[in-house]
């Protein structure tokens, strides 16, 4: 028996999967496709862009030098990764619905307790590059990826659970769904699945066509709908408003698609052959809870919004990173009281902002003089330093702090890049997956209570070239500060933090 079993290896189940295995739980990776390559995989269509707190996840595992040689040039996507001790600043900072944002507008003084990191504050990459990482670092780690695998039931009792995919039954202690917004786990499981219906059906494509120079580069925003022309290979993507009527269970056509590129972008285009395409809608759904006794949910399987900004991949990485840690001291024996049901409190509401965030977007997009006019408002807006800081913070991730209960700004939200005085970093700290403490104080008055903790948490010590007026500083294996002492620590209170996300030192 396995303590965990994986439904779906992509790059939410890949990077949950190198949680566990950082934390010795073994895992075995079940993934329905025989093969882990896909044309709509590699670049372009498979290009994304992974925000500033997805890039901080590959950093403070070790695995961003990795990342950013598998994903090839940026291209002047964003600066180059800093040699000083300055961060990096966007060239530009996304879109919202199609609308660019110039990322000079961006005002650092919004972010305050931003560090200098070794990190970017974007990536763009593609999901073969992020699974090839991924999967390299689960081999490392002693995880099992078996491929061709179809789940086709599920059952569990108090002691376990057990997949069945034909003939075959895998048994292990807890089961995660990172099987897609599909996700048969999700239905076998019986979560409720709830939301909106879709406006549109999206499509991606390469084709040949002569008449591709009729075509705008990048993002265009018609009365029709919207198109993006990815490069000049015939890679285009397009948004055409029919209600999501066109089913993604349907392999479009050539005639379709040039139908539908012709009503969007308002000209005669030709398509001669379309070698790949794929279709999407804005359903924007998602589970009321992302555990059902022994079986959990992650990324697409717990929620499914439109593309839009590329929150998907981003928000399924952050539920894989916060639920890592805490499903590992479950299986190991030492979490505390209700840890595991801190992953949907945490993550449910951060996932419902998304969806919403994807739900104005396409409000906005919408065909007809109403929608129109709030884009002219929005451009407006947008175009302003406080507006393009507003989107730049959604889209960087910058505006995520869950509700831990402490009275400082830095509680609930992700730890600055902090740096001692002998140069070593916060990120090179968190590589093992173990939590952080870091004591600024004078006299090390946390040494000795954070030996307890010794195998859960790492100690560091020294003054820091920025400390902002804290003594200590608690930090999870998720990167989110706990706990933050003024300038002579509370023991006491140190004590309670640890063990409340810890738990008992005893164990």
């Amino acid at each position: 028996m396995h303590d965990v079993v994986i439904v779906g290896a992509g790059p939410v189940g890949l990077a949950l999967a190198c949680e566990l295995g950082l934390a010795g739980c073994s895992v075995l990776v079940l993934e329905r496709e025989p093969g882990p390559g896909s044309p709509l995989k590699t670049a372009p269509l498979g290009m994304r862009g992974l925000s500033a707190a997805s890039v901080e996840a590959f950093y403070r595992r070790g695995l961003l030098d990795p990342l950013l040689t598998a994903s090839g040039p940026q291209d002047g996507f964003f600066d180059a990764r800093p040699e000083a001790d300055e961060p990096p600043r966007p060239r530009f900072g996304g879109h919202f619905a199609g609308m660019m944002l110039d990322g000079d507008k961006v005002d650092a003084a919004a972010f305050p307790y931003r560090l200098p990191s070794p990190g970017l504050q974007a990536l763009r990459t593609h999901l073969e590059a992020v699974e090839t990482v991924l999967s390299d670092q689960a081999a490392k780690l002693g995880v099992e990826i078996r491929r061709g695998v179809t789940v086709t039931a599920v059952a569990q009792n108090r002691e376990g659970v057990t997949a069945l995919a034909g003939p075959d039954a895998y048994e292990a202690r807890w089961l995660v769904g990172c099987d897609g917004g599909r996700s048969t786990v999700r239905r076998l499981a019986g979560f409720d699945f709830i939301g909106t219906e879709p406006q549109f059906t999206g499509y991606v494509m390469h084709a040949t066509s002569a008449g591709l120079d009729e075509l705008r580069p990048g993002f265009n925003l018609t009365p029709a709908g919207m198109y993006i022309r990815m490069s000049a290979m015939g890679y285009i993507g397009m948004m055409d408003f029919d209600g999501g009527a066109f089913d993604r269970s349907r392999q479009p056509t050539r005639d379709h698609l040039q139908a539908v590129l012709r009503r969007v972008s308002g000209t005669d285009v030709t398509l001669d052959e379309v070698h790949t395409a794929s279709s999407f809608t804005d359903r924007a759904m998602q589970t009321t809870a992302y555990r059902q006794g022994r079986v959990l949910l992650a990324g697409d399987a717990a929620h499914i919004h439109s593309p839009l900004g590329g929150q998907g991949l981003n928000t399924g990485l952050g539920d894989a990173v916060n639920l890592g840690w805490k499903l590992a001291a479950t299986v190991r024996g030492h979490a505390p009281e209700g840890l595991l049901d801190t992953y949907t409190g945490e993550r449910h509401p951060i996932g419902a902002a998304v969806l919403d965030w994807s739900r104005a977007q396409v409000a906005v997009m919408n065909p007809g003089p109403h929608a129109q006019a709030v884009q002219a408002v929005v451009r407006d807006l947008i175009g302003t330093r406080d507006g393009t800081t507003y989107v730049f913070e959604r889209l960087s991730g910058a505006w995520i702090r869950y509700d831990l209960g402490g009275e400082h700004p830095l509680v609930g939200a992700s730890a600055p890049e902090f740096r001692l005085g002998d140069g070593t970093r916060l990120g090179d700290l968190m590589e093992d997956g173990r939590g952080v403490v870091l004591d600024f104080s004078t006299d090390r008055l946390l040494h000795a209570p954070a030996r307890g903790w010794e195998g859960r948490i790492r100690y560091a010590a020294g003054t820091a070239q920025e400390d902002f007026g804290l003594g200590a500083v608690l930090v999870r294996p998720d990167g989110v500060v706990a706990w933050a002492g003024d300038r002579r620590p509370d023991r006491e209170a140190f004590e309670r933090a640890a063990s409340r996300w810890f738990g008992n030192p005893a164990l």
